[in-house]
């Protein structure tokens, strides 16, 4: 629990120092993903998300798609050690107006939950790298990869709004916070990556699922150091558990 506020309060420290003295430019994006854990045996699961997201006012273009897949170690029912790969399709942007732009990104991750009758937390610490594929021009890509390291503190703090709490048919309040650091050779000007920043509802569909609708928004500084973009992102993400123990 201090982790995530000490955590939270750098961040809105560092997002108001920054906005206020650097060019930012306003987005508006929607994002949608599935998120799914499958656990196979009391030690082995298997995790699995996609996204999809949409620019310019919403939904005008395409652009990120991500499919990231895992291998999970339960060290308990409440914690777990993740390992897996990411495959990430940037589609035309400035810089590579006329093609797209595949990112390889394999990833390590711990992920714990802290639970009682009125709260629910979840964290993680990420680390990933990540490969890049070149430029060349806005229709052509390079040969070879920039490479970075990147690390992410991610918490979720459920808090309940009816009766039936965190039974099928419970509907609560979630505020969800993700802050990225970029680190390695390559990188000189954007240490600070971005910052993630969500509050919405949460409808609990079963015992094992849940449905997620809110608005995030993402504070993201770019390779230059000078510029920043400022994304207002309607966000509806679906999780599922899936457990096929015998």
């Amino acid at each position: 629990m201090k982790l995530f506020i000490t955590t939270f309060i750098l961040t809105i420290n560092v997002i108001t120092s920054i906005s206020a003295q650097k060019q930012v430019t306003d987005e508006r994006q929607i994002w949608l993903a599935s998120f799914n854990q499958a656990r196979l045996s009391n030690k082995w699961g298997l995790w699995g998300d996609f996204h999809f997201r949409m620019k310019d006012n919403f939904v005008g273009e395409p652009s990120i798609g991500i499919a990231r897949v895992g291998l999970m170690y339960y060290l308990t029912d409440d914690a777990r050690l993740t390992a897996g790969y990411s495959y990430i399709n940037h589609f035309p942007a400035e810089g590579h107006k006329e093609i797209s732009q595949p990112e390889h990104r394999p990833w390590q991750q711990i992920q714990w939950f802290t639970r009682s009758e009125k709260t629910r937390l979840m964290q993680w610490i990420r680390l990933e790298q990540r490969y890049r594929r070149k430029i060349l021009n806005d229709e052509t890509l390079a040969d070879g990869y920039n490479f970075n390291w990147r690390i992410r503190y991610n918490f979720a703090l459920f808090l309940p709004l009816t009766k039936k709490r965190f039974e099928p048919g419970g509907l609560q309040f979630l505020i969800n916070d993700e802050i990225h650091f970029n680190f390695g050779k390559n990188i000189t000007f954007n240490y600070f990556d971005q910052n993630r920043l969500f509050g919405g509802l949460v409808y609990q569909t079963s015992s094992h699922s849940q449905l997620h609708f809110g608005y995030m928004n993402v504070f993201q500084q770019l390779a230059s150091g000078n510029r920043f973009r400022n994304i207002h992102a309607i966000r509806l993400f679906y999780f599922h558990n899936f457990d096929w123990r015998k």
